[in-house]
């Protein structure tokens, strides 16, 4: 029988300033670098943002667009399968996709574009320029995307088996943070202390 996989869901306490609207096209950098990783995204369809995670730290916000009526962007876990500085679309009339970052082989990927702040794409996630163009410049394919209805919180995903273990535990990146443990069907009656050395779960993070 297979397994449920439980969601762990690691609360990072986010900086005052990235709690600041983000005007449509517009993008903050909290950190500069050099960044440590694994760096990952959180995108979220409702809120029309992205937030740049290296490790436990916030270090990027940006305005997106997704895609429009019609054209919905999809949600779940993605890892960055491609990656092309000058792109154009093989479906929609050879439209330019700069700094290109492929999620999907059907079309979907995070690429710079026009950023109105609410979705106007075919399915890509458009990001303003030059953030784009720096964003290209940190990952590396394999670099893991989260796109979700609303959250921004980074999340790991964890077998059932495992949480289920009372020898088992996952630690997460802010010790001080609340865990919130949530299976597909139902919510344990006593989730299980966590604690697993943080270098196992950076190699998780990087190769799922």
């Amino acid at each position: 029988m297979r397994a449920f996989l439980t969601w762990i869901l690691l609360l990072i306490a986010v900086p005052a300033v990235a709690q600041e609207p983000v005007a449509p096209g517009g993008y903050r950098w909290l950190e500069e670098g050099p960044f440590a990783g694994p760096l990952y995204m959180v995108i979220s369809v409702e809120r029309q943002m992205v937030h740049v995670y290296d490790g436990d730290r916030l270090v990027g916000i940006a305005s997106v667009s997704t895609g429009m009526k019609g054209h919905r962007t999809p949600t779940g876990e993605f890892s960055v399968l491609q990656k092309r500085e000058w792109h154009r679309s093989n479906i929609y009339s050879n439209a330019p996709m700069p700094f290109m970052q492929r999620l999907t082989w059907d079309g979907i990927a995070l690429h710079a574009g026009h950023n109105p702040g609410h979705p106007a794409s075919h399915g890509c996630i458009r990001l303003p320029y030059a953030f784009a163009r720096k964003l290209f410049g940190m990952t590396e394919v394999g670099t893991l995307v989260s796109v979700t209805s609303d959250r921004l919180s980074p999340a790991l995903m964890v077998d059932a088996l495992v949480a289920g273990d009372p020898g088992s535990a996952v630690v997460t990146f802010a010790p001080q943070a609340p865990v919130v443990l949530a299976q597909r069907d139902e919510i344990p009656a006593a989730a299980p202390m966590l604690e697993v050395d943080p270098g196992i779960f950076r190699l998780r993070l990087i190769r799922r």
